[in-house]
């Protein structure tokens, strides 16, 4: 029985050989989330959910997976097709771990690469989306560092796409430090609108050809 989630792994490819478009979204639950920013950030994804399940080709090409960070890094959904994908509802506790995130995410997205790669099913360069109220809180920093630099080489490399939106108080001078795009600012609590411009930019890099420069609609949700 060793096998059987590589059987699972090759039956799911050869019924949608797709190229994939993975998407990391990479949330903070952190205690002060709770209230009314988590509600709105549980909004967002239903309808990220919404809108990416009403384009049958990005339905098929882009793969979400959820990765939630407090004070434990969780992966709440692993790499599913959008049109397999539940949103879930999320709770907001403890501190913020955004480092160990990071290197969760990078790790999770390595993993589904290599199965991509056995099964012969092309990729877009991944995205993964961090959304953070704070700053890294509750863990050493050698790991948010390291987490940082790991990022920067990953990106320099092509592998990823990483992009830091800060939720209210956020810390956007310690986000700089770790994103090598400039972080961006969600006006209020606009998770919508940040959530429909997400799903139209994954949309337009799912219909374009691989390694192609995709010009993504303005984020009118957001401020640098």
């Amino acid at each position: 029985m060793a096998n059987l989630p590589l059987l699972e792994e090759a039956v799911e490819f050869a019924e949608n050989p797709e190229p994939r478009c993975p998407c990391v979204l990479l949330l903070d639950t952190s205690g002060s989330m709770h209230g009314d920013p988590i509600t709105a950030l549980n909004t967002g994804l239903r309808q990220f959910c919404d809108d990416i399940t009403q384009d049958t080709l990005a339905s098929r090409r882009v793969e979400v997976a959820v990765i939630t960070f407090n004070s434990e890094v969780t992966v709440v959904q692993d790499f599913i097709t959008a049109d397999m994908f539940e949103p879930p509802t999320l709770t907001a506790q403890g501190m913020t771990h955004i480092g160990s995130a990071i290197h969760k995410a990078l790790d999770l997205l390595q993993a589904r690469k290599a199965q991509y790669r056995a099964n012969g099913v092309s990729y877009y360069r991944p995205w993964v989306f961090l959304i953070t109220d704070g700053a890294p809180q509750g863990e050493p920093d050698e790991v948010v560092d390291s987490a940082a630099q790991r990022l920067a080489e990953d990106e320099r490399q092509k592998r990823v796409a990483f992009f830091a939106v800060g939720v209210e108080k956020a810390d956007m001078d310690r986000l700089a430090k770790i994103s090598v795009r400039t972080p961006v600012k969600l006006v209020g609590l606009n998770f919508v609108e940040m959530f429909v411009w997400l799903s139209a930019s994954m949309q337009r890099v799912s219909q374009s050809q691989i390694d192609e420069q995709v010009a993504l609609p303005p984020p009118g949700w957001s401020t640098v």
